[in-house]
């Protein structure tokens, strides 16, 4: 009987239980005279770190399910409290299996990837720290709730962030500046909190950084994303590639949208609506698109359809905006069931159908990677991770049809231009977080002006027409991954450009393309972002003009198609 994601069961795990399972479990692997019967111990410990990454997941789905759910905010609040004391345990087994004297032999077994991972584990904590990371969860976790806070009185309704979007892009100008003025009235009248927070976190993290030794966050967040195979100079220089290669190009883009749509010039709250007859829509409800979904995973490959069938038979996507429901999407790993999570807002708009490519990307591939016994290899780093999602969404294009009908070819317009579009505020993003970790004692003030001459850096095109708090530098204030995930920003800017790789390959020969895709997924996180891109059969972002010529072409590609007659 398959068993529904409302009936997995949930219950706190008992630190001191677990504590001592692991201990034991440890003993038994310092006494063991083999390096198979410290695999059979390892084993073991995967068991029991699955299943507390299991609990963790649950209380965490459920609770940005609905954060009103007293239950599961207290368990969330659980988690967050005591995450550093599950890390301070976990790093026990990371410490044994890297100092062990058949490391060789485990490294055969394992993989490389695992020891490296647990090296860089193992110097982003110490017991030193702890009350300084339990700081940093709550104060993620805060600003997580204050957007999800959100009800805004709006067209006669009480509206969260996420059910703006349809809003931002409705053929009426006035009705858009409307709804970019109401979002920006809350986010003005939380300003100084969201700045307070913000400046808390820098602190916060700066302080766990120098306490830990090293000169700054930045060395340390490096290590946290598991940066194991490129470093800050080689970011520092794609970020520059996308200054010279891509910002022009983006301008020349958004100068076309404001003729498309019958404009002098383009403001903030225009660059959503795309088309002078209105974007490219979903046509049908949600239950219409999940049904498309299953036709599409169908026809596209056996693997994807009995993935989409799992999925759905276990009600394991959460996808309509809701009161109290978290704002944005993400793709987890239910490890205990080997069950991908997708959770999201549908609003109506193409972002809807983009969510049933690019969270069912993440999703597919820990579907595809569950055979491998390793905890860390569920996913692969975060950069390696974003190239499954956004291949993804270029590999569903020939079914784009069933959900667009006569707005197939708006769509893949728009979701090519956006594409690329992408590709500076991605850059801006860390750049702007470098500048803040390297500086630390900015104050909230500084750090806004510091984003407005990025900005006139990769995004020279955005106006915001004098709309508060946007004109004093805080875009940012909405870009979650800035406040819960540190430096989680440039790898969907690399992803991108080895998913723009698969688009051009699949253009030419599918099956091929798609046939790589497959053995990218498969091998999971068992290998560092460079190894994985050969293993692909696609060029590092990082090497000269790998860049250059897959933009060259997505250009020449936007160029022959008349946008003016969609």
């Amino acid at each position: 009987m398959v068993t529904k994601f409302e009936d997995f069961k949930y219950e706190r795990p008992d630190l001191e239980k677990f504590e001592e399972t692991v201990d034991s479990l440890l003993k038994e692997f310092h006494a063991a005279g083999s390096a198979d019967a410290q695999v059979t111990v390892i084993d073991k410990l995967n068991t029991e770190f699955d299943h507390l990454d299991t609990m963790a997941n649950l209380a965490s789905i459920r609770s940005s399910i609905d954060t009103r759910d007293k239950f599961y905010d207290e368990e969330r609040n659980f988690f967050d409290e005591n995450d550093p004391s599950f890390t301070e345990i976990t790093n026990r087994y990371r410490k044994a299996i890297t100092t062990s004297k058949f490391r060789d032999e485990l490294e055969a077994r394992f993989g490389e990837q695992l020891f490296k991972l647990s090296d860089n584990a193992l110097k982003t904590f110490d017991p030193s720290v702890k009350s300084l990371l339990q700081k940093e969860n709550k104060l993620a976790t805060q600003y997580d709730k204050l957007l999800a806070s959100a009800e805004i009185e709006f067209d006669g309704r009480k509206l969260n962030l996420s059910e703006f979007t349809p809003y931002t892009q409705n053929p009426d100008r006035n009705i858009r500046k409307e709804a970019s003025l109401a979002v920006q009235g809350f986010m003005g009248e939380h300003l100084e909190e969201i700045d307070n927070i913000y400046d808390e976190l820098v602190k916060t993290r700066n302080e766990i950084a120098v306490t830990l030794g090293y000169k700054d966050f930045v060395e340390l967040g490096y290590i946290r994303m598991n940066r194991i195979d490129y470093d800050r100079k080689m970011v520092e220089k794609f970020r520059k590639q996308v200054e010279e290669y891509v910002v022009p190009i983006v301008t020349d883009l958004k100068k076309r949208q404001a003729e498309r749509i019958g404009l002098d010039s383009l403001k903030s709250y225009d660059g959503n609506f795309e088309f002078i007859t209105g974007n490219a829509t979903p046509k049908g409800k949600t239950k219409d698109i999940m049904k498309n979904g299953a036709e599409m995973y169908k026809e596209l490959s056996p693997e994807t359809d009995e993935f989409y069938t799992f999925m759905t038979e276990r009600n394991l996507f959460d996808v309509e905006a809701k009161k109290g429901k978290e704002g944005g999407g993400y793709c987890t790993m239910i490890a205990d069931y080997k069950a991908p999570f997708i959770f999201s807002n549908f609003n109506g708009t193409q972002g809807d159908v983009e969510v049933l490519t690019h969270e069912a990307g993440h999703a597919f591939q820990t579907y595809m990677s569950r055979h491998l016994t390793v905890p860390e290899y569920a996913f692969p780093t975060y950069e390696s991770a974003e190239i499954h999602s956004m291949s993804m969404e270029f590999f569903t294009y020939p079914w784009m049809e069933l959900f667009f009908k006569e707005d197939t070819d708006k769509f893949k317009f728009s979701h090519m231009a956006d594409s690329i579009s992408f590709l500076p505020y991605g850059v801006a993003v860390d750049e702007f977080q470098h500048v803040v970790y390297e500086n630390p004692d900015l104050t909230p003030e500084q750090r806004r002006q510091e984003w407005k001459k990025i900005e006139q850096k990769y995004l020279p095109h955005i106006d915001y027409d004098g709309i508060e708090p946007l004109e004093s530098g805080a875009f940012w204030h909405k870009q979650g991954h800035i406040f819960g995930a540190p430096f989680y920003y440039i790898d969907y800017t690399l992803a991108q450009v080895c998913a723009l790789q698969f688009w051009k390959r699949a253009k030419e020969d599918f099956d091929g393309a798609w046939a790589d895709y497959l053995a990218l997924c498969k091998v999971g996180g068992s290998l560092p972002f460079n190894s994985l891109v050969e293993l692909a059969k696609l060029k590092s972002p990082f090497e000269e003009g790998s860049l250059e010529t897959v933009i060259d072409e997505v250009h020449a590609y936007l160029n022959s198609i008349d946008d003016k007659k969609l």
